[in-house]
């Protein structure tokens, strides 16, 4: 069983920068990848970016394409995203999960999602 935990959150100042890490269980780095998605309060979840473990492949939603880095180290099981020039709009609890990254494109288990760490951006 899959157990992805999140943490790095917490709350910045508009511009600031925050690295967020997913520390992975029960998952096989050479098979699949780890992406992350966020939900702030009242909005629809959006995925944001995806990497595949084997190959190092990405994909970056449009929103956040330039600002957010994803990067893994297998060896540690860990997933970590780099949030850059934060803006208030931002501010929601992002959530890692399993994903493959195919053709520019992301897939997505949404079953194998981690509970989440806040990220808040004040302006």
């Amino acid at each position: 069983e899959v157990r992805l935990v999140e943490s790095g959150g917490d709350l910045v100042p508009a511009g600031g920068s925050l690295r967020l890490s997913c520390a992975a269980s029960g998952f096989g780095f050479d098979d699949d990848g780890i992406g992350w998605f966020r939900q702030a309060s009242g909005k629809e979840r959006e995925g944001l970016s995806c990497i595949n473990i084997r190959d190092g492949d990405t994909y970056y939603a449009d929103s956040v394409k330039g600002r957010f880095t994803i990067s893994a180290d297998a060896a540690k099981n860990t997933v970590y995203l780099q949030l850059n020039s934060l803006t208030p709009e931002d501010t929601a609890v992002y959530h890692c999960a399993v994903c493959t990254v195919q053709a520019g494109k992301a897939f997505w288990d949404h079953d194998s999602w981690g509970q989440g760490t806040q990220v808040t951006v004040s302006s």
